[in-house]
């Protein structure tokens, strides 16, 4: 079993609204690259089984070089599971040549609704060896935030 990171914040939306969020090209363009990064997604299929391909550049590569080449990670990822508006299972594969990093990881989104808003949990599993747990999980909490401003500015 590979290792599992994980990041969560109450969004001041309701789980429909997170959810669209989540399955929505332009706003995943928008909400889910980490701060530092810009995204782009290359493919857009948003059905089981279907998926996205979506290219990260850095913003400054100095200090974070990519997994794909000096400035970028590219990354596959299938639709495994669409369960409107409670979850959304990735797979998630990294274009690398470094073996630290390849693999299977799965992300699942889990949506429960918190009062007025929603409580999302984003769990990825078998994370390849060479992704820093820290740095991961930081990348996580920034994509959720992320996320709670988009959604929420949309609603404001």
């Amino acid at each position: 079993m590979g290792r599992t990171d994980r990041a969560s914040q109450v969004i001041a939306a309701p789980p429909a609204t997170v959810y669209g969020a989540l399955l929505d090209r332009e706003s995943l363009e928008a909400w889910l690259p980490p701060d530092g990064m810009r995204g782009r997604v290359e493919r857009w299929d948003p059905r089981p089984g279907g998926g996205f391909r979506m290219v990260l550049t850095y913003l400054d590569s100095t200090d974070s070089p990519g997994k794909t080449s000096d400035a970028t990670d590219v990354v596959d990822v299938e639709f495994a599971a669409l369960v409107p508006p409670e979850r959304v299972v990735q797979r998630a594969v990294f274009e690398a040549d470094d073996p630290s990093y390849v693999g299977t990881m799965t992300m699942t989104w889990q949506l429960a609704a918190a009062g007025a808003g929603t409580e999302v949990t984003v769990t990825a599993t078998d994370v390849p060896p060479g992704i820093d747990q820290a740095d991961h999980e930081a990348g996580l909490a920034s994509s959720l935030a992320n996320l709670a401003s988009y959604v929420e500015a949309d609603r404001g």
